[in-house]
């Protein structure tokens, strides 16, 4: 099993500041289509393919990998991931929330399994690796208020 987390402020000092609004609309554009918020040919295809009032399905090829998500939005709160179809079965989770402190933060978690694969095998403790890595879920994040940001200064959010 594959447990990885990560939390970021989404307004550290010297970035344009974005409202909880703002974060969310991104967020929920990012679940729609992963294609505007990951780098350039990673996300070849990213559509919605049924929609419903508690959630909607969308089926992407990521990183060469066919797959298909059931993704339940908690406005102004959470997206779910739950992985359908894919290397991966599990759920991956993008929460927005104050601290303590009332700063907003942007926290990435998942619990995940490698389709076929041994659990706890060699192929997920190298996912393990690369989700905890600076590299992995930290950098989507900040890439994630990155991307907002650009989109509302472009008019786009």
């Amino acid at each position: 099993m594959i447990y990885s987390t990560a939390t970021v402020p989404v307004n550290p000092e010297g970035e344009t500041k974005l409202t909880r609004e703002q974060v969310w609309k991104g967020l929920e554009l990012k679940a729609r289509d992963a294609r505007l918020f990951l780098p350039p040919g990673l996300c070849t295809r990213c559509d919605v393919v049924e929609e419903s009032a508690t959630h909607f399905v969308r089926e992407a090829t990521i990183a060469g990998s066919d797959i298909r998500e059931i993704i339940t939005l908690e406005p102004q709160s959470k997206v779910t991931f739950f992985q359908a179809i894919g290397p991966r079965e599990g759920a991956i989770i993008n929460e927005l929330f104050e601290d303590e402190a009332g700063a907003l933060q942007l926290r990435f978690y998942c619990y995940l399994g490698l389709r076929g694969k041994r659990p706890n095998g060699p192929e997920e403790q190298a996912e393990q690796t690369m989700f905890d890595s600076e590299n992995g879920y930290n950098s989507a994040l900040l890439s994630t208020l990155k991307r907002t940001r650009e989109l509302l200064a472009q008019g786009r959010l």
